[in-house]
């Protein structure tokens, strides 16, 4: 080989190494600064404590401050834009829930496509939701609940919070599983459900749990079962629908929230996020606080929030569709 050509190879092999090298240096190591956790909740609620509780754990797992920003509002879906535009570095982070299942049934049209958007993290927490009735009134048991209805069909009404809520489509798909012909009654927030509950306005109602322990712990109101797979820790006297058998002998609903980024979030950033909130939520202290909320903590893999995502989004696509409740 002559010298021009040798030198002319090794003048190539240098000129590779700076751009190869360049390639490296232009991902830094993960995370760089501070991270953030968008709430589609407002303030104080159990979503927003939730996040904070993660993040307090996050932020010394990560190195790096672990911001809470609250974006209320629209279904969850300003925040959920916010997130769908941002870097998809792993510094940016969404807080899905059922909710966000809900939104993606209910609207006719978002600024996102759920389920394209976002590349799952974990799942962080479950939450029970509850069938109640008033204490001293006619049902004592959901079998008691389920006979009266049966035997007067088109009577039995229940309470839920707003039209499009969680509660409110668990509502309509109980009593389809049920075969029962009822009125799902939706109110403004739960306080008004809880005043018509124990005025004898509605017969039954369906929430969330955590905001009714109060009203079961005074014995106001008497929770006849709750909706998920199991007897929740904090209740376990009281049956799950499931328990009924018969036509609600495979129900399950219940309330779900977790993380999501953007996607294109490279996998080994979602690895490191996923592996962390994991190990946050195995802490002693995390699963304490929020079982002060009600809520079990609970994780999983990426793929696993994925596949409950997805299919939330079509279980509460045929209920809208089935109740005929309108498309916002």
């Amino acid at each position: 080989m002559t010298f021009r050509r040798r030198f002319l190879r090794q003048l190539a092999a240098t000129a590779l190494i700076p751009a190869w090298a360049g390639g490296l240096r232009a991902q830094p190591a993960f995370p760089s600064r501070a991270l953030r956790i968008v709430v589609p909740n407002a303030a104080g609620g159990a979503a927003d404590i939730t996040a904070r509780t993660i993040g307090q754990v996050l932020s010394t797992s990560l190195g790096q401050p672990v911001v809470i920003e609250n974006r209320p509002g629209a279904g969850g879906v300003v925040a959920g834009e916010l997130v769908a535009r941002a870097e998809p570095d792993g510094h940016t982070l969404l807080l899905v829930s059922s909710g966000t299942a809900v939104s993606a049934a209910l609207f006719k049209s978002l600024p996102f496509d759920t389920l394209r958007d976002f590349a799952p993290v974990s799942q962080l927490a479950t939450f029970d939701l509850v069938l109640v009735a008033a204490e001293g009134g006619r049902f004592r048991s959901l079998n008691d609940l389920l006979a009266w209805a049966r035997a007067n069909p088109g009577k039995l009404n229940l309470g839920t919070p707003q039209m499009g809520t969680t509660q409110h489509l668990a509502a309509e798909l109980f009593k389809a599983s049920a075969g029962i012909d009822a009125q799902v009654v939706p109110f403004n927030g739960t306080p008004p459900v809880i005043t018509a509950l124990r005025s004898g306005e509605v017969d039954a109602g369906i929430d969330i749990l955590g905001p009714l322990m109060g009203q079961i712990g005074a014995r106001a109101l008497r929770p006849l079962a709750v909706l998920g797979a199991g007897r929740p820790p904090q209740l376990p006297d009281v049956p799950a629908a499931r328990e009924a058998g018969g036509p609600l002998s495979g129900f399950d609903v219940s309330s779900w929230n977790g993380l999501a980024v953007p996607a294109k979030t490279p996998a080994p950033v979602i690895e490191r996020l996923h592996r962390d909130v994991n190990a946050a939520l195995a802490r002693p202290e995390v699963r304490k606080r929020l079982a002060e909320l009600n809520l079990i903590a609970q994780g999983g893999t990426p793929a696993q929030l994925g596949e409950r995502l997805a299919g939330d989004i079509r279980r509460w696509s045929e209920v809208i569709a089935r109740a005929r409740i309108p498309k916002q």
